[in-house]
């Protein structure tokens, strides 16, 4: 099958170019406003490549008045806030589309994603690659097998270290990125939501341009949960070799998950094109999950409910002064 891919410059476009190729299919067209995108070659060297979006999309409805040619799946890996019009361009085309998460910011703009597959006839899929995570699962079927009737105590720590640039770029613009719950979150809510089952309730705790933290009820699990991109945030025997630290503590029993992420957009493509991908009601729960804290103002956590790190977010108390 035919595949083009939008933001060809972008961190995760290679993973997806490996996946096209890896899955046995071809790489026809690509386009980013930025032009460092050599690695191409090491996929495609047929690859037409456009810095123009009016170039690009002119170059697709071309190829599909074409006999065989035509774009079977558009692939979105774009800044967040422009995924709902490359997406619904993609279905208008007439093709399936793969996205990297989060699909649009606020479930109005799912449920408007929703209508055009209905109008199309075509497809949104998303990468979620955490679910085939082989610690996830691990955890999913120890949760499955002990079908306990009280709630599992958790906690969740996501560390993943960025540089200035990240704030200096699109994804440090909470306008553009969503912030950080959806920029690097939205993952941990949707396998919470996967292993734990219905979420009942939450409440955010903390959240600035660097880091979050909040307690979420969920229908088998009460879950203390922290993200952030600060070094500081990293635990002493991770800093010297590691830039990123994924935990989940179930019960006193740590299930980490720091490695193992590199190959899982195979995985996914993998699922997508055999028919089990991750579509617009499979995901809605976590993107409604980000859209409400991202709504909430940050309130004084109850003792049993604060995630460790916050003892080191001095501004915690002051943030959450007035609210229960």
């Amino acid at each position: 099958m035919n595949f083009a891919l939008i933001g060809a410059a972008g961190y995760i476009a290679p993973r997806h170019m490996q996946a096209i190729k890896e899955t046995g299919h071809t790489l026809v067209a690509a386009y980013d406003i930025n032009d460092s995108v050599g690695i191409i070659d090491s996929i495609s060297t047929e690859c037409a490549f456009f810095t123009e979006f009016e170039s690009f999309m002119e170059h697709a409805w071309r190829l599909r008045r074409q006999k065989g040619a035509g774009i079977d799946y558009w692939v979105v890996c774009s800044p967040n806030h422009l995924h709902g019009a490359h997406i619904t361009a993609g279905l208008y085309l007439g093709c399936n589309v793969i996205c990297e998460k989060p699909l649009v910011s606020t479930p109005a703009q799912l449920e408007e994603l929703r209508c055009v597959e209905q109008e199309t006839g075509r497809r949104v899929y998303s990468i979620m690659q955490l679910r085939h995570h082989s610690a996830i699962h691990e955890l999913r079927d120890k949760v499955l097998a002990e079908r306990r009737e009280g709630r599992y105590d958790v906690e969740l720590t996501y560390v993943t270290v960025r540089g200035p640039w990240y704030l200096a770029s699109w994804k440090g613009d909470p306008r553009k990125s969503f912030g950080v719950l959806a920029e690097i979150g939205i993952h941990f809510f949707d396998m919470l939501h996967v292993v734990f089952g219905s979420l009942e309730s939450q409440v955010l705790h903390y959240h600035d341009d660097h880091k979050a933290a909040g307690y979420l009820e969920y229908e088998k699990a009460r879950v203390r949960w922290f993200l952030s991109i600060d070094a500081e945030d990293l635990p002493e025997r991770r800093v010297a070799q590691h830039t990123t630290y994924r935990s989940i503590v179930c019960d006193g029993e740590e299930f980490e998950f720091s490695d193992g992420f590199t190959d899982l957009h195979t995985v996914s493509y993998r699922e997508i094109l055999a028919g089990r991908g991750f579509g617009i009601e499979a995901v809605r729960h976590c993107l409604e999950t980000v859209h409400e804290l991202s709504l909430d103002t940050p309130k004084v956590p109850h003792e049993r409910q604060a995630h460790p790190c916050l003892s080191r977010l001095v501004s915690v108390t002051s943030r959450g002064a007035g609210h229960d």
